[in-house]
């Protein structure tokens, strides 16, 4: 095999006989390979954009006054042999709530980091001036409930903690408030399911849309847990527990475990979101299957270019076989011309790209009147696939005519040529 800057020489010398045809090549493959990191930017950022929304807007797990699986009937364990059918049974009244709850909020506590708040749930209507809703009351000790979402940064007229100096106090969302026509100040009428009735002021709105990563619903509401209690008539009862992990990708193994300890339900937000997340599985295939082909057809243009380059030099591919050059090396010398282009293209890829997203994000764009900033992912491993598959596509286009070059017959080439 000749010296490796011999054949790289050779090849460059092709390249620059043919200026035009390179410079189509090139700059194919750096438009494929820009839109490439444009269009992944743009899906990738809003994507991890979204998923830290959906992480932050609700605890990392949440522990309910439910079982997984159906109660075992007794008559199965009388007779664990017999063939035994059960009809019409009566189910035993169960009094809800979390049985022990200290000793499950002590369990969720004892994880390294991690922050956990007992919660009382449950649905109640709020009349103001004629209006009534329907609202789902959550009963939180605003103190510790502020580190398990982003509530706080989504208020508007006042904070959690004006729940502890106004116990009567309640937090609704600001479309529910506008359906109402009421607003911060305004007492409502609350009543349960258990009967009570209570007179409670609007201490603050949730408003949804202040991008702080928190909406927990429309018909979302807050107040303080010993009103809640109160309220359903359930004193030192909780339904639910809340946690938020250090770490949120250990929530689906951490929920898994207190689960099997305690036997009550224990959802992850993986598990609350699984739907979710399988959408967006299908949409970054349907993504990368879109923009790869992109990068394909820009690599048609490495194609054309060493083959017409291979049809043009056959003489010169018969004097080279003639002087010492084997069948290895002008495999090499075309790959090489391939790879070339592609390299520089991906180059100028890079930097096509790199304006492209920061065009975007300087984009003037509104939402609902207010200014719209693009989440894009600008991190190195979109560089890295983008520059990656295009040289593999320049080496995959650039191999079929170097191993048709490498093919040639110098002493059929040569006599055709005397």
């Amino acid at each position: 095999m000749k010296g490796l800057m011999v054949l790289l020489d050779v090849a460059a010398a092709h390249l620059l006989m043919r200026v035009r045809q390179t410079v189509v090549a090139v700059a194919g493959v750096g438009v494929g390979v820009g839109f490439f990191l444009a269009v992944s930017g743009m899906m990738i950022g809003s994507q991890n954009d979204f998923i830290k929304t959906l992480i932050d807007s609700a605890p990392h797990i949440v522990a309910s006054d439910e079982q997984r699986s159906a109660a075992r009937q007794p008559a199965l364990d009388a007779f664990p042999q017999a063939a035994v059918t059960v009809r019409g049974v009566r189910p035993q009244d169960e009094v809800r709530g979390l049985k022990d709850w200290p000793a499950l909020l002590a369990d969720a506590r004892a994880i390294p980091g991690a922050v956990a708040a007992p919660t009382l749930v449950g649905a109640v209507a709020v009349r103001f001036a004629g209006r009534t809703e329907a609202v789902s009351l959550n009963g939180i000790d605003p103190r510790i409930e502020g580190k398990l979402a982003k509530i706080e940064e989504s208020l508007i007229g006042g904070r959690l903690i004006d729940l502890e100096a106004r116990p009567d106090g309640i937090i609704v969302t600001r479309p529910m408030a506008d359906r109402l026509g009421a607003h911060v100040g305004d007492t409502l009428v609350v009543s349960s399911s258990a009967g009570t009735l209570q007179r409670m002021r609007i201490v603050a709105l949730v408003d949804p849309d202040a991008r702080a990563g928190f909406y927990a619903g429309d018909i979302a509401g807050y107040g303080l847990l010993r009103t809640a209690q109160v309220l359903f008539a359930r004193p030192n009862v909780v339904n639910q527990i809340h946690v938020r992990l250090p770490n949120p990708q250990t929530a689906e193994r951490d929920a898994a475990r207190l689960e099997a300890r305690w036997g009550y339900k224990w959802v992850s937000w993986e598990e609350r979101s699984r739907d979710i997340l399988n959408l967006l599985v299908v949409r970054d295939v349907i993504m990368y299957a879109v923009i790869s082909a992109i990068l394909v057809v820009a690599s048609f243009g490495i194609y054309t270019a060493v083959s017409n380059s291979v049809a043009d030099k056959r003489r010169d591919i018969a004097i080279l076989r003639a002087m010492g050059f084997t069948e290895r090396d002008v495999q090499v010398i075309f790959l090489a011309e391939g790879l070339a282009v592609g390299l520089i293209g991906v180059l100028v890829g890079f930097g096509l790209g790199t304006l492209l997203l920061e065009a975007l994000s300087h984009a003037p764009l509104t939402m609902g009147g207010k200014p719209l900033v693009l989440p894009l992912d600008r991190g190195l491993r979109q560089y890295a696939v983008a520059g990656g598959a295009s040289l593999v596509a320049a080496l995959i286009a650039a191999w079929l005519p170097a191993r048709k070059a490498a093919s040639v017959d110098p002493v059929e080439i040569l006599r055709g040529a005397a």
